[in-house]
């Protein structure tokens, strides 16, 4: 990860990592050697970050283990260093290069509820590609709504992207045929192509998806190459929920998490990659179509857990 991206990544964490740190601190203060009471608050202070139950557990096992094996002493020092080790290695397998685009063209399917931020993270992701000289398309597939349609626009001309689009209420799989076309004829590297996200409608949602997988499929061999989720960050434990339901519709190759901004509990990483089968691939840090990152399970530990609270590093 470029040192720009790595500053973006701990600086979104600050709120949880001085929070982190500060009740680790006090409990560690609390008690100097190890104790099932002693990694029950730290359970219990990770619980309180979001990492979840079955993470919390993992993680104070993992810490106790490695204390033990240096004596039982616990200084917050190496309380936070074992963390930061236990939970890079969670995360491990939780996080994934992005795949290079081939083609042509590339496509990228992106699914989510209403709300979650897709249209920004579609965005971000097509200037990412862009700044890597690709030239990229967006298909404005998500068409039951005016204003998915209009901000998509407003976006690709934005981030310096072109754009298909068609009437509300057209046909997502016709607006997908139709980018996928024009791709192939005008010399795109990449296609990103917004979809509907209404889960109260699971039937016709997973219809339309397998429609669109089916009609890209046709086009470009392999297509789509990667169905991305994106989650909200905000939605703590809800957006395991959300994955969960999605994948029962589509087939995911890998979360986009949004809204990584400060605000959110980032222990949210951590329950994700314990709750779900699917890497973290990318990040949004904040509302500008820079405040993006690809996942790195290693920076992310870093951000989530040091005694340098200064983000200006």
């Amino acid at each position: 990860m470029v040192l720009g991206a790595l500053r973006k990544l701990k600086k979104s964490l600050g709120k949880t990592r001085s929070n982190l740190v500060s009740r680790l601190s006090a409990v560690v203060k609390r008690e100097v050697f190890l104790s099932d009471e002693f990694l029950e608050e730290i359970e219990e202070v990770l619980i309180g970050a979001d990492v979840g139950v079955d993470a919390a557990v993992e993680l104070t096992e993992g810490l106790g283990k490695r204390l033990r094996g240096k004596g039982g002493a616990a200084s917050v020092e190496d309380v936070v260093a074992v963390l930061q080790e236990e939970v890079a290695e969670l995360l491990g397998g939780a996080s994934s290069e992005p795949p290079a685009p081939g083609g042509p063209p590339h496509v990228v399917l992106m699914v989510g509820v209403n709300g979650v931020g897709k249209t920004t993270s579609i965005a971000k992701l097509a200037a990412w590609y862009r700044s890597r000289g690709h030239r990229v398309l967006l298909a404005a597939g998500d068409t039951f709504r005016a204003a998915a349609v209009e901000q998509l626009s407003l976006w690709a001309e934005r981030v310096g992207v072109d754009i298909v689009k068609q009437d509300m209420g057209a046909d997502p799989a016709a607006v997908s045929y139709d980018a996928i076309a024009h791709a192939k004829s005008s010399g795109h590297d990449v296609v990103i192509i917004d979809t509907a996200g209404r889960l109260q409608t699971k039937e016709g949602l997973m219809r339309e998806l397998e429609k669109i997988g089916r009609v890209v499929g046709k086009q470009v061999d392999d297509a789509p190459h990667e169905t991305l989720l994106v989650l909200d960050a905000n939605t703590g434990q809800n957006g395991i929920v959300q994955a969960r339901e999605f994948a029962q519709v589509v087939p995911l190759d890998a979360i986009f998490l949004t809204k990584l901004d400060g605000s959110a509990k980032g222990g949210i990483v951590v329950a994700i990659a314990r709750g779900l089968d699917l890497p973290v691939r990318y990040v949004g840090t904040g509302e500008t179509a820079d405040d993006f990152a690809p996942f790195d399970a290693g920076a992310f530990a870093e951000g989530l857990f040091t005694l340098d609270t200064d983000d200006e590093d």
